[in-house]
């Protein structure tokens, strides 16, 4: 299994729009093999942002590395420098191999 997180801080008072965004856009994740899951997470706040990550969890690292190659990954992110409104810089991408789970 992997997962793959980009952490976003998102400066204060602009959480709902930012919130909208996700829970408005289509991902396509769906549309690509060894897809599992997808979480938004809010984090703590900081003086001048709160911390987001978003959070997907697919069957390999291979599946993952397929769809940042994939339409489905350039349609899911055309339309991301439109909102560089509400982050302080860019997301900062996590990814993590499996180890142990249950």
């Amino acid at each position: 299994m992997y997962i793959a997180m980009n952490r976003f801080q998102v400066i204060r008072g602009k959480e709902d729009e930012f919130e909208t965004i996700w829970k408005s856009r289509d991902k396509h994740l769906t549309e690509v093999s060894g897809f599992k899951e997808f979480h938004l997470l809010k984090g703590p706040q900081e003086e001048n942002y709160t911390l987001y990550a978003s959070h997907t969890v697919w069957s390999t690292y291979d599946s993952f590395e397929a769809w940042t190659k994939s339409d489905a990954f350039r349609k899911a992110h055309s339309n991301a420098g439109k909102y560089k409104s509400v982050y302080l810089g860019h997301p900062n991408f996590e990814g993590f191999e499996t180890v142990e789970g249950a």
